[in-house]
């Protein structure tokens, strides 16, 4: 059994796709850092300096003791940070279309690309006998 499962692990698909996860990992790190400290402050800019991370509606305020500490945290629906995934999301969808359009533009080139030339296919047998015989008859 152990065997198997070692056959199982070091094959070629199991590998290559522990790859695409990490990758992914790492991919969704930059996308996510290009999404908060680019996108976000260019779109708040463009929305008259709101940022949406800020957004919530208060559902029970915190408690605070005489000492203001707090006593009870606030509770609150943060529907701000869901804007700034939906907005992580298209930015990620959106580059997710663009490397998918230019990876197909390749493989058409590829496909269009004239295959190169067969050689000049050289004398049939038939002709290299015929060369002989009137060889033979001159």
């Amino acid at each position: 059994m152990l065997k198997e499962f070692k056959n199982f692990i070091m094959t070629g698909n199991v590998i290559e796709l522990s790859v695409a996860v990490i990758l992914a990992g790492a991919v969704g790190a930059v996308i996510s850092g290009f999404t908060n400290n680019i996108m976000m402050p260019i779109v708040g800019h463009f929305s008259g300096g709101m940022d949406f991370s800020s957004f919530k509606i208060i559902l029970s305020p915190a408690v605070l003791d005489a000492n203001g500490a707090i006593v009870t945290a606030e509770n609150a629906i943060l529907y701000g940070h869901w804007i700034n995934a939906v907005i992580n999301l298209i930015i990620v969808g959106f580059i997710l279309f663009l490397i998918i359009r230019s990876y197909r533009a390749m493989e058409r080139k590829k496909e269009a690309a004239p295959a190169a030339p067969a050689p000049a296919p050289g004398p049939t047998e038939i002709d290299l006998l015929k060369e002989i015989r009137d060889a033979l008859k001159k």
